[in-house]
């Protein structure tokens, strides 16, 4: 299904790559966090080449629900008893920075953007809450408590964050992206060192980056062991409420809100990629009973990878690979993260100092239960006996009924019915 945001954005138009080049700079992948770097680099006047395997913005932010905030759930109380409070601070920090530099470049840009306060909510009690609200004190972040929300059901408490911010990401990044050196429908089939072999050229380069969402490189970095990747389904409807505000749930089966125009934005039907889960079906129902004169226009879904500490993986592709760099792990965050990943990117690749660098490190520890989890499940994938098998690393795809797709459970890859690739890491058709 089309997502509101590709109704709402004319098309990007970049060429197709049909010979060899040399870079300073190569950008594998056209979601934000890439044309970020894309455009950093341009405005730092560094040498660059940006490929997309499609057209820019046509994976997981076309899908997005666009929020713009450093509020990514109840995370800070978590972040303080996982990493301390420096480490927490300089999160948040980097977050705000995001924030702020988003903040700027949309003074110049038409992309509908909005100020808007940030609620993480919960339905069961303040007990989260209440912690919630310690750590950012902790922290020195001004948030409040709140219980009376534009929301159709009564909620426990939340915590509130004010003056973050919603878009349009497609007109956005068309609007970023104009002037930039971009081909499209230049997938990236092979990386040997640094060049990178395409269907129609080679691209020679000294430093690559690869923001492909879900990193397509095995022998480096074991991202396949360190992510997952989880569905979520969007719905826009006409003539509902307007909420005045983001709302997230901090429950992990909870459902956010945000308006846009005359439309009310609904997320949730939540479920680990190649699982069951509650889908279009949760939303609509959940419309049907809150809002029955309301009319859907739209409906979509997003992916996204999932770490194994609720941070990004943002830095060097792994110790042993001093030119190649990922941005990787939004956890559902991906507006705010990709900004972090431009800026510290930008920063690795001119040799500059970039205090929340080693935060991000793609390098720290994977001694997380989380780990185990994905472990089991690629084990599984892995012993699971059935013919349609991902060409990523051969795991059993699971039929998906909603969306008529072959999904991969062990690592989020994709196909449609008939074999075609839709997400990565895999980078092929299936064979049939």
């Amino acid at each position: 299904m089309t997502s509101l945001w590709d109704k709402t954005s004319s098309a990007s138009g970049f060429p197709r790559l049909n010979q060899d080049l040399k870079t300073d700079v190569l950008i594998i992948g056209g979601g934000m966090a890439g044309v970020l770097c894309a455009y950093m680099l341009h405005q730092a006047n560094i040498p660059y080449v940006l490929v997309e395997a499609r057209t820019i913005g046509g994976g997981i932010t076309g899908n997005t629900t666009a929020k713009i905030t450093s509020q990514h759930g109840l995370i800070y109380n978590r972040l303080i008893r996982r990493f301390g409070v420096e480490q927490a601070k300089k999160y948040l920090e980097a977050n705000e920075l995001a924030l702020e530099k988003y903040r700027q470049l949309c003074n110049q840009i038409e992309c509908d953007f909005e100020s808007k306060d940030s609620y993480v909510y919960s339905v069961d009690g303040n007990r989260k809450i209440e912690k919630e609200l310690l750590a950012l004190d902790k922290l020195g972040f001004h948030s409040e408590f709140a219980s009376h929300l534009s929301l159709p059901f009564p909620v426990a408490g939340s915590v509130r964050f004010p003056n973050q911010a919603q878009f349009n990401p497609l007109k956005f990044l068309r609007a970023i992206s104009q002037r930039l050196n971009i081909y499209e429908n230049t997938p990236v089939h092979e990386l040997v060192g640094t060049t990178a072999i395409t269907g129609s050229g080679k691209i020679s380069a000294e430093k690559i980056i690869v923001a492909t969402h879900f990193p397509f490189l095995n022998k480096h970095g074991i991202y396949f062991m360190k992510m997952y990747q989880h569905r979520s389904y969007v719905i826009a409807l006409k003539n509902a409420a307007n909420v005045n505000g983001m709302y997230v749930d901090e429950a992990s089966k909870g459902m956010s809100f945000r308006n846009y125009g005359d439309l009310l934005l609904i997320g949730g039907g939540d479920h680990r990629t190649g699982k069951k889960g509650g889908s279009w079906h949760e939303l609509r129902n959940f419309a049907r009973r809150y809002y029955p004169d309301s009319k859907e226009l739209y409906a979509w879904a997003a992916q996204d990878c999932i770490t194994l500490d609720d941070m990004p993986y943002i830095g060097r592709y792994s110790q042993n690979t001093e030119n190649l760099y990922v941005a990787t792990g939004y956890n559902k965050w991906g507006m705010t993260s990709a900004m972090v990943s431009a800026i510290i990117l930008c920063d690795l690749i001119s040799d500059k100092k970039n205090p929340y660098a080693q935060v991000f490190s793609p390098s720290r520890t994977i001694l997380r239960p989380r780990l185990a989890v994905n472990t089991f499940e690629s084990t599984v994938g892995l012993l699971t006996p059935t013919l349609k098998r991902c060409p990523h690393l051969g795991c059993a795809l699971k039929w998906n009924p909603y969306e008529r797709t072959w999904d991969c459970p062990c690592h989020g890859s994709r196909f449609s019915e008939d074999g075609k690739l839709i997400d990565n890491p895999a980078t092929g058709n299936l064979k049939t």
